[in-house]
């Protein structure tokens, strides 16, 4: 096959290289760059450098073609070279670095015509996509081993036994990091009578400052998870909570103490960020909502169980040895963790097995399927803004959020304000403060059972069937409406029935009722997401923990000024009100949300 670059007319022995300057000799490979001035006037040149992509040849020439007769005012003809493929330093180029042209012949070039036509064309989706390796290098591509469903080593293809080990032990660390966040919360009280402060805004700022950390964390773990893989972060960041919880055992002041919970939160939250994302590595889409179901249990529960643990401590043994306790059971999980848990993600696995035969071999030309044209540093600040990239320019991401955060955000500020209310208006004991949290959990327990079992029904009757399934799926009316709904019919009747003092078990199933609504909101939202973005779910979970933690941080600091001046019936009722603003946020996005991802802007680098 014959290529050509354009040759001066009045010297036919010279040839134009890609960049421009004039080569006076035959020569197999060439160093060189644009002239400066050429550059100011034709900034868009196309140039093939590190920092711009590789131009097709037929494109290239021309475009050289119509600059040079345009800014030379002279006549070009096509000249047959060939030029060979390396990278090496050009003491001419003035210090730049510059990659001469490989040999067009060579199916290894980038500009292969038969490359090119596999390669995706946009920038940023060149950027990020896998090697692709010419026909003689398909031997050193490194995949799963054929057929790829039945490899072993493949997540997908795991023992059902190997991947409910794995959910099960995500699940109760899951449990044990949200627990930590109401379990000081009966003891506030304590709290404040040892730092001697009566400041309302303490009150409720050492509960939500753990969720807070939430909202900072997803930044750093979630890009971590994709460029080392998912269980290094586990080991981590389970050591680092454990040490930031007994951090806060020793605190001896206020600031200490808040400083202790936020980092806790900060560091817990890795569980929460990445195990979506072992969801989608192992768990097909039939079976993922059962998954997706289970490992969120725990996020829901913590919070309601916490504060029964933390009243019983908080009264017999004081407010640290709320700590100490959580910090023996993290002790226990963290070990656990480390023997059981096993990397999922596939990038990761198919890298290591690629490093292997590289050793074994002594042949560095094996690479994995899946590696990354990126640098590592690039790769790590692409994947850092990807979550906030997610959140602001993918409107379903941005709506759906918005949407947990708000109800996750409403929870934190019944949370906060539990521990008040039945004291006050009831007459409860600490530790009796405790078990009003009971009845959020039987309502959590009641919706998981809900929609654990209808969540995969419509997904498993379309594939039994032999047609597409969409992630809208997910999106059931008869999942959604009941959630929607219950959770502000729940916050009418908590608010209300405590607003006239009647007997504290209404206030209770209106608790149960609340609780059972979100938690159907939050699984329907997940498994949505995760369908939706399956490439992208650890970010797009991060995306959610950073709005929802904001969300649960702040939204409880307005509770005891909004209760005092609407009370608890007004109060909840506005609560409600914003609730419902969002019910139809499934419904449409059921109907139009398809059409909405297909609307998803390109030019957006993930």
């Amino acid at each position: 096959m014959s290529y050509y670059l354009p040759v001066d007319r009045r010297n036919p022995s010279s040839e134009i290289s890609a960049h421009g300057k004039f080569m006076h000799t035959r020569k197999e490979a060439f160093h060189c760059v644009i002239p400066g001035h050429l550059l100011k006037v034709c900034p868009w040149l196309p140039l093939h450098t590190p920092l711009l992509p590789p131009i097709p040849l037929e494109v290239l020439q021309v475009r050289w073609y119509n600059v040079m007769s345009s800014l030379e005012k002279t006549s070009y003809w096509l000249k047959p070279i060939k030029v060979t493929a390396h990278l090496s330093w050009n003491p001419l180029s003035f210090g730049l670095y510059s990659p001469t042209l490989p040999p067009y012949d060579d199916k290894r070039n980038p500009y292969n015509t038969e490359q090119n036509a596999r390669a995706p064309r946009d920038i940023h989706q060149r950027q990020q996509s896998s090697i692709i390796l010419n026909e003689e290098d398909k031997e050193f591509i490194v995949w799963w081993d054929e057929p790829a469903d039945q490899d072993p080593e493949n997540p997908m293809n795991w023992p059902a036994r190997k991947k409910w080990l794995n959910i099960g032990v995500l699940a109760f660390i899951g449990f044990i990091i949200p627990l930590v966040s109401s379990l000081i919360a009966p003891g506030v009280e304590l709290v404040m009578k040892e730092f001697h402060t009566t400041s309302e805004t303490f009150s409720t700022f050492v509960v939500s400052i753990f969720v807070l950390g939430f909202a900072v964390g997803p930044l750093l773990f979630a890009p971590l998870s994709e460029i080392y893989g998912r269980v290094i972060l586990y080991n981590v960041s389970n050591v680092l909570f454990l040490g930031f919880t007994v951090m806060c055992a020793l605190s001896e002041n206020q600031a200490m103490l808040l400083t202790a919970r936020f980092f806790s939160g900060f560091t817990g939250v890795a569980t929460l960020t990445i195990g979506s994302g072992t969801i989608a590595d192992m768990m097909p889409r039939e079976t993922r909502g059962k998954a997706v179901s289970i490992w969120s249990v725990g996020t829901i529960l913590g919070p309601a169980v916490g504060p029964i643990i933390g009243g019983f401590v908080a009264q017999a043994y004081g407010w640290r040895w709320i700590f100490w306790v959580l910090s023996i059971a993290l002790g226990v999980v963290t070990v656990v963790a480390f023997l059981t848990l096993t990397e999922t993600y596939a990038p990761v696995l198919l890298e290591r097995k690629a490093e292997s035969i590289r050793f074994e071999t002594g042949d560095s030309r094996y690479k994995s399927k899946l590696e990354s044209d990126l640098r590592r540093r690039e790769l790590l600040r692409t994947s850092f803004l990807r979550p906030v990239k997610l959140l602001v320019f993918y409107p379903i991401v941005t709506v759906m959020c918005l949407y947990y955060a708000t109800l996750y955000g409403i929870l934190y500020l019944l949370f906060s304000t539990y521990s008040f209310l039945y004291s006050d208006v009831y007459g409860f004991t600490t530790s009796a403060d405790g078990l009003v949290f009971i009845a959020g959990g039987l309502g959590t327990l009641l919706g998981l059972a809900y929609v654990g079992r209808l969540s995969d029904r419509d997904v498993k009757k379309r594939v039994e069937a032999g047609s597409p399934n969409t992630p809208e799926d997910r999106l059931s009316p008869i999942i959604t409406i009941p959630g929607a709904l219950s959770f502000p019919l729940g916050l009418f009747l908590y608010g209300w029935s405590a607003e006239k003092h009647i007997h504290w078990i209404i206030p209770q199933i209106g608790t149960a009722i609340t609780g059972f609504g979100s938690i159907v909101i939050f699984i329907t939202i997940q498994t949505y997401l995760i369908d939706a973005f399956e490439k992208y779910a650890a970010s797009v979970f991060g995306a959610n923990a950073i709005i929802r933690g904001t969300a649960g941080a702040f939204i409880p600091l307005v509770g005891p000024g909004m209760y005092h001046r609407l009370g608890y019936g007004w109060g909840n009722s506005v609560l409600a009100f914003v609730s419902l603003f969002f019910a139809v946020v499934p419904l449409i996005l059921r109907r139009y949300g398809a059409h909405i991802r297909k609307l998803n802007p390109t030019w957006v680098r993930l």
